[in-house]
Protein backbone atom coordinates (compact mmCIF):
# COMPACT_ATOMS: atom_id res chain seq x y z
CA UNK A 1 0.00 0.00 0.00
CA UNK A 2 1.16 3.50 -0.72
CA UNK A 3 1.96 5.92 2.05
CA UNK A 4 -0.84 8.49 2.33
CA UNK A 5 1.16 11.11 4.18
CA UNK A 6 -0.02 11.33 7.73
CA UNK A 7 1.35 12.93 10.86
CA UNK A 8 5.07 13.28 11.51
CA UNK A 9 6.68 14.43 14.74
CA UNK A 10 9.85 15.26 12.86
CA UNK A 11 8.03 17.65 10.55
CA UNK A 12 6.15 19.20 13.47
CA UNK A 13 9.34 19.83 15.50
CA UNK A 14 11.34 21.06 12.50
CA UNK A 15 13.89 18.24 12.47
CA UNK A 16 13.20 17.45 8.81
CA UNK A 17 13.70 21.06 7.73
CA UNK A 18 16.90 21.42 9.78
CA UNK A 19 18.37 18.28 8.20
CA UNK A 20 17.38 19.52 4.75
CA UNK A 21 19.09 22.88 5.36
CA UNK A 22 22.28 21.20 6.62
CA UNK A 23 22.39 18.92 3.58
CA UNK A 24 21.90 21.81 1.17
CA UNK A 25 24.54 24.02 2.80
CA UNK A 26 27.21 21.32 3.08
CA UNK A 27 26.36 19.51 -0.14
CA UNK A 28 26.57 16.18 1.70
CA UNK A 29 23.37 14.11 2.04
CA UNK A 30 22.56 12.97 5.58
CA UNK A 31 20.96 9.69 4.51
CA UNK A 32 22.99 6.58 3.77
CA UNK A 33 21.33 6.07 0.38
CA UNK A 34 21.92 9.73 -0.52
CA UNK A 35 25.63 9.46 0.26
CA UNK A 36 25.92 6.22 -1.73
CA UNK A 37 24.14 7.83 -4.70
CA UNK A 38 26.47 10.85 -4.56
CA UNK A 39 29.59 8.63 -4.48
CA UNK A 40 28.19 6.50 -7.31
CA UNK A 41 27.66 9.57 -9.48
CA UNK A 42 31.18 10.79 -8.79
CA UNK A 43 32.65 7.38 -9.62
CA UNK A 44 30.60 7.05 -12.81
CA UNK A 45 32.87 9.25 -14.89
CA UNK A 46 36.14 7.97 -13.54
CA UNK A 47 35.46 4.21 -13.87
CA UNK A 48 36.54 4.27 -17.51
CA UNK A 49 39.81 5.98 -16.60
CA UNK A 50 40.51 3.48 -13.82
CA UNK A 51 39.89 0.56 -16.21
CA UNK A 52 42.25 2.03 -18.83
CA UNK A 53 44.97 2.63 -16.23
CA UNK A 54 44.66 -0.95 -14.94
CA UNK A 55 44.91 -2.35 -18.47
CA UNK A 56 48.01 -0.25 -19.15
CA UNK A 57 49.60 -1.43 -15.91
CA UNK A 58 48.89 -5.07 -16.75
CA UNK A 59 50.28 -4.66 -20.26
CA UNK A 60 53.34 -2.89 -18.87
CA UNK A 61 54.00 -5.75 -16.44
CA UNK A 62 53.61 -8.32 -19.26
CA UNK A 63 56.18 -6.48 -21.37
CA UNK A 64 58.83 -6.73 -18.65
CA UNK A 65 58.24 -10.45 -18.01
Amino acid sequence: MANKGGFSWRRLTGVSKAKLNISRKTGIPLTKSGRQRKVGKAMGGCCIYIAVILILIILGIMVFI
